[in-house]
């Protein structure tokens, strides 16, 4: 058997191996409807040492991380969270009640009721998922990548590229210590500002926010498209386009960036432009609307561009068009 090259390749040919898809397509969206067209949302996630946090973080720091992730999913199909059943394999000497004690007050906080699950002792790496049901709200409709039209206006939920510095940071030595962040060395004599955003990129990275309330009234709009960023905005506007059959224009001068973005790329010596395109784990939703529908001013969202009946995805910067770079996370890549 052919080996595939990446996860969206795999996911194209898992759908040709299920009948079921060509009608009644249930993979590809961040949650599946069940039954067809709901009441229930479903998704499922997880956070693994060494990969999507470091061994050494406060269990409590897990914990939330694992829900809001999930949370994001469920936000982009315009549903409520209601039930959640955790798989926790942890190595010896992982504090199990300090991650439930977080897990459980943010349920709480988000009106989850945890339901079940399964708890093992794992050697190598701990590794958490968790499922997550959610039930659409009365008078909501299902929020999916295909829905999106030539025409329709290009929308994002918040910054993009932040939680990818955060990252950077991590690597460099920066740590969450209970409701403080240390920075590494090298960041100490930078200025106060640049410092205070270098704090709020690590906190952006272990402890993003879903945007369920921006979900949830997308989903009571006539017509939208939605996907969350967290394998990067290149990549996962790659997806949105191909499930919507269209292309789409971006506009980089319009992409919403935190204040000090660009200064603090320059003092960790990154490239803006990756981080933005395909850094990911923003958790932002990604959406379209018709055209003049525009979403209310507190949830602070920015038209980054439009979809376009071409399939091919551009990108202007400084005026000149190209093709949008194709960055983002893989999880089959090595």
């Amino acid at each position: 058997m052919k080996r595939a090259a990446s996860e969206d390749q795999l996911l194209s040919w898992l759908r040709g191996r299920i009948p079921e898809e060509a009608t009644d397509p249930l993979l590809g969206d961040d949650a599946a409807l069940l039954p067809r067209g709901g009441p229930w949302a479903v998704t499922v996630d997880s956070q693994i040492a060494g990969i999507h946090f470091d061994p050494d973080l406060d269990p409590a720091v897990v914990a939330r991380r694992l829900l809001a992730v999930n949370l994001s999913d469920i936000a982009a199909t315009g549903a409520r969270p209601a039930y959640a059943f955790l798989a926790l394999s942890a190595t010896p000497g992982f504090d199990h009640r300090r991650f439930f004690s977080a897990l459980l007050a943010d349920c709480r906080r988000h009106a989850v009721r945890l339901a079940g699950g399964d708890l093992a002792r794992q050697p190598a790496a701990t590794t958490a998922t968790l499922t997550l049901l959610g039930t659409l709200p009365p008078g909501g409709h299902r929020l999916r990548r295909s829905a999106a039209a030539a025409g329709d206006e290009l929308w994002l939920g918040g910054t993009v590229g932040e939680s990818a510095a955060g990252r950077r940071l991590i690597d460099s030595g920066a740590r969450l210590r209970g409701s403080k962040v240390e920075l590494p060395e090298g960041l100490s004599q930078s200025s106060v500002a640049l410092r205070a955003a270098a704090r709020r990129a690590v906190r952006r990275h272990l402890l993003p926010v879903p945007q369920l309330e921006l979900g949830r009234w997308l989903g009571r709009q006539r017509r939208a498209a939605a996907i969350d960023v967290s394998d990067g905005l290149s990549r996962d506007l790659s997806r949105l386009s191909r499930e919507s059959a269209v292309g789409a224009l971006v506009v980089a001068e319009d992409l919403p960036l935190s204040d000090h973005f660009l200064p603090l790329c320059q003092r960790i010596g990154c490239d803006p432009w990756e981080l933005v395109l395909g850094g990911g784990e923003d958790y932002v939703l990604l959406f379209t609307l018709p055209a003049g529908r525009r979403p209310p001013a507190h949830f602070a969202c920015r038209r980054i561009g439009e979809m376009k009946a071409s399939r091919r995805l551009h990108w202007t910067l400084g005026g000149a068009r190209a093709l949008l770079p194709d960055r983002g996370w893989d999880h089959l890549s090595k």
